[in-house]
Formats: C-alpha cells, structure tokens, sequence
C-alpha cells in the first residue's frame, strides 16, 4: 500500500517537473543555450492566477488560461527583443552566444523579480484551488484534489505537446530548425519565426505550471528558483534538448525522490536529485536520452 502511494504521487511530482522542464529542454534544444530567467516565466504564470483569482475576482478556471497567455506573450516578447541578436548576426553564433545568452537571460531574472517585488510586494499568498473538494481517492490512494487536478491537466498538455510536435506541420518544423537551423532554412521554413513559436511555447507551459501549483504554494517573487534549479537536473539528466528525455527524467527523478524521502531522508530530498545528476554525468554524460556529441 504504501509502495502504491509513494508511486502514485511521485508520478504526480514527475508531471509537474515535466510541465516545467520541457519548455527549457525545447529551448536548449533549438538555440543550445540555457534559459537562466526559465523560472521567472513561472513565476509570472503563478502571480497572473493569483492576482486575476484574488484582486479582479475571476474564476480560477478562467484565470488559468489567462495566465498562461502571459507565459506565452512574455515567452515570444523575450525572443522577439532579447533572444533574436542570437541568430540575426548582432551576437557571433560561434563565439560569443553562450555568453550572451547567459548574461541576457540572468539579467532578465533579477529584473523580473525585483520589478514584481516593488510592484506586488515581498509578502507570500496563496491562490484559490481550481475545486473546493479537498480529497479525492484514486483506488486505495487518498490524493489531495487540487494537486489530482493539476497532475491532470498537466498530462493532458504533455500529451497535447507529444502530438503537436509529432503529427503538427509547426511541430515538424520544430524538429527541422532543431536538428539544423540552416538547413531548415534552405528548405523553405522560417526558422525566425519557429524560434518565436518555440519561446511562446516554453513561456506558456511554465506559467501554467505555475498557475496550476499556485494554490499548492505561496507564491513570492522568488518561487521560480527552486522549479527552475530542478528543471536544469532534469533537462541534463534526461538529455540537453531532448523533450522526450525530459519527459522521462521528470517522471523518474518524481518516483525516485518520493521513495527516497520516506526510506531514507526526506530533508535531504532534494539533495538526492543532484546525486542522481553527477551519477548520470559520470557514467553517461550524454543524459539518458541524448547523444554524444561529434566534433569534425
């Protein structure tokens, strides 16, 4: 019974960081550069529910969806102002991306969160739970009824995502820009403009998780840190830019740390993902679905 438990709402935890991680994976995928304020578009994601939910009174259902436009629209207005001098010849590709993206992306974190702590302020609150029935029971597991609705919808959007990049014509061209931007290009698709699609997208599922997970926490100008810090294991563990592989690491490292805390240590929980990590990284640095890099 208790394996039971402890498997079910680790799987639960797995599709929250999926919903959080794949966003970057994308990302790091098409650029193959990390996105340092990744947690900042969750952030944003949790504030949007709580305040439409609290101070404008809108239903939370409808909040959600409201929230995750303002992931998306800050995602795509990120890439359209910050990101483009990547790959539109102001930024060397070769040489100088990788600084570039890391102070770019860093800067915009410390901006965002001091810029939501001067306008909403330090204090922590908590938002309203999409449904008020507090237990639900899934077989002889008691779940709580907002994290059930949460796991929930975020399995519908992973499964959403899944298809739209496989069967979509923008999810093939997706793939195409990954694989190779210049020739994707030749082909005939606007890779410029899959970028934008591809930030919108990664800014629209973290501000979703975020909204989802808002009335599990107390969000604060700095709630994004820890997801985001999580979302970096996973993306590594599973492997740089493969969604799949993020995928199945978030899933992994949710059923891994939920037996881990009870038969071992729960305060050290979190230390645990990190030992799985240098594990990985050790013995297969290419992360559990990813490749190993050729140089010509």
């Amino acid at each position: 019974m208790l394996a039971l438990d402890l498997l079910v709402n680790g799987l639960i935890f797995g599709l929250f960081y999926a919903l959080m991680a794949v966003g970057l994976a994308m990302i790091f995928g098409v650029l193959k550069v990390v996105n340092f304020a990744h947690g900042e578009f969750y952030m944003v994601g949790a504030y949007t529910y709580v305040l439409l939910a609290l101070k404008l009174d809108i239903s939370p259902w409808a909040a959600l969806p409201l929230a995750a436009v303002a992931g998306a629209g800050l995602g795509w207005l990120v890439e359209r102002t910050l990101m483009r001098p990547l790959y539109s010849g102001y930024a060397s590709w070769s040489l100088m991306k990788d600084e570039y993206a890391v102070v770019v992306t860093f800067g915009l974190s410390l901006l965002l969160i001091n810029v939501v702590d001067k306008v909403v302020g330090p204090y922590p609150f908590r938002g309203p739970a999409l449904i008020e029935t507090s237990r639900f029971s899934l077989g002889p597991v008691m779940l709580n009824g907002q994290k059930l609705i949460a796991a929930g919808l975020s399995l519908a959007l992973l499964v959403g995502l899944a298809l739209f990049i496989k069967r979509s014509l923008w999810g093939r061209q997706i793939q195409a820009v990954a694989q190779n931007r210049l020739g994707a290009s030749l082909a005939g698709i606007d890779a410029t403009r899959t970028t934008s699609l591809i930030f919108a997208i990664s800014g629209l599922l973290a501000a979703l998780s975020g909204a989802l997970l808002a009335p599990l926490i107390n969000p604060a100008p700095d709630v994004g840190a820890f997801p985001a810090v999580k979302s970096y294991v996973i993306v590594v563990l599973g492997g740089m830019g493969s969604i799949w592989g993020a995928m199945a690491a978030a899933l992994l490292l949710g059923v891994l740390e939920a037996f881990f805390a009870v038969y071992v240590s729960y305060d050290y929980r979190d230390a645990f993902g990190l030992l799985i990590l240098i594990l990985v990284l050790l013995f297969r640095p290419q992360g559990l679905m990813g490749e190993k890099g050729r140089e010509v």
